[in-house]
């Protein structure tokens, strides 16, 4: 069986690529609005775009449903303040970080409404997730349209790690950290680990 994408809806290609891609990381982004108000939402298009500078990238796509056709309150907040915290997902807070992937209003406090604890970043403005384990400080570096999305590359700036999930010689008790992974229309926790060859 093969597809050729030029003849499938986008919906049948992002099916797709979400049941493949897989399990993809969960950035749970904070950002804060020229008008002061904080928001938070997850984005499972993640990953590190460069070690030297460190670099995160995140993939945002258009509004869904109501709020179709419009831009995501995290991309037009990341425009104008040119930061950004992506704070990690354990599966311990999944529930809370699904609260936050819903349709709100754009002046509601995601924290808030999933009954989260903001905490002041020490460079950038946005808050970070203080129940969050890890959280990583962006400036924006640039975003770049890639047809109806944005991939947005932030410089990491700052790194915080709560010292129950830290090992020592910079590494991060993965086990302890459980992090909530995004599957096609499912989640997956990482709770096993193994070195190859077996």
């Amino acid at each position: 069986m093969q597809f050729d994408p030029k003849e499938l809806s986008e919906k049948d290609v992002y099916k797709l690529l979400i049941g493949s891609v897989v399990p993809r990381p969960i950035a749970w982004v904070s950002t804060i609005s020229i008008e002061g108000v904080v928001n938070l939402a997850p984005f499972s298009f993640f990953n590190v775009a460069s070690r030297n500078p460190p670099m995160l990238c995140i993939s945002i796509g258009p509004g869904v449903g109501e709020r179709e056709g419009t831009e995501k309150d995290t991309l037009v907040n990341i425009r104008n303040q040119k930061e950004f915290v992506i704070n990690v997902v354990p599966s311990s807070l999944g529930n809370e970080m699904q609260k936050t992937s819903e349709n709100l209003p754009s002046d509601v406090d995601e924290f808030e409404a999933a009954g989260l604890t903001t905490l002041d970043s020490t460079i950038v403005k946005p808050k970070r997730v203080k129940e969050a384990p890890i959280q990583m400080e962006c400036q924006l570096e640039q975003v770049i349209q890639l047809g109806s999305d944005h991939l947005v590359i932030g410089r990491m700036v700052r790194y915080h790690i709560n010292d129950d999930y830290y090992l020592g010689n910079y590494k991060v008790d993965l086990e302890k950290l459980q992090p909530l992974g995004r599957f096609a229309g499912n989640y997956s926790e990482s709770t096993k680990f193994f070195s190859l060859p077996r």
